[in-house]
């Protein structure tokens, strides 16, 4: 309780003290800080995955690369490559593996992470991955312009497709992944992507 002799003194924030918020173009100028995501402006670091997950992402990205590559459609990408998914503040996701098309390609300006969205994008779960998480990506992804997102599930070897936030179909074993509208003609047994 303040009375009439007590003495407030003021006390000063230093503006370093603050947490500063970062561009997607500073956070690509730092180089090799490990693995990381940009949030609203801040770096967040991420734990480096195992090799499971190394495997399953690399697994998919061959099937998907052997099928854009014959085709001449554009780029598979993968290794957390870097989506603007906000600017000011910015946010950069690291998405697994990437489908984007020659005309979407052609359309990006930055010299680091794509500000383009990629029309196909593939989330590998990690066995620490929260589903809240996963979701709030999805989010952004679509606002951003995804078309189509695939997040494999190793544990419970399934896919789940999002067509939309609402359009969800889930695949497991028996079933067969197609590309659908993004990738017509794409199509590789679910199994074959976790053996």
């Amino acid at each position: 309780m303040l009375t009439e002799t007590t003495a407030i003194t003021p006390v000063k924030v230093s503006s370093s003290s603050l947490p500063s918020l970062i561009t997607g173009e500073e956070l690509a100028a730092m180089g090799n800080i490990g693995r990381t995501e940009l949030v609203k402006g801040e770096i967040i670091h991420l734990m480096p995955t195992g090799h499971p997950h190394g495997f399953y992402e690399v697994n998919l990205a061959t099937f998907l690369n052997v099928f854009v590559r014959t085709h001449q459609l554009g780029r598979v990408l993968g290794g957390e490559v870097g989506i603007y998914t906000h600017r000011q503040p910015d946010t950069v996701r690291g998405a697994d593996v990437a489908f984007i098309s020659h005309e979407r390609l052609a359309q990006v300006q930055s010299k680091s992470f794509l500000d383009v969205c990629p029309e196909l994008i593939v989330e590998v779960m990690s066995p620490d991955d929260a589903w809240s998480e996963v979701h709030e990506k999805l989010e952004e992804y679509f606002a951003v312009g995804a078309q189509l997102i695939w997040v494999v599930d190793p544990r419970r070897q399934r896919l789940h497709i999002y067509r939309s936030l609402t359009d969800l179909e889930i695949l497991t074993a028996q079933d067969t992944l197609t590309g659908g509208e993004v990738l017509p003609g794409f199509q590789v047994p679910v199994a074959e992507l976790f053996t």
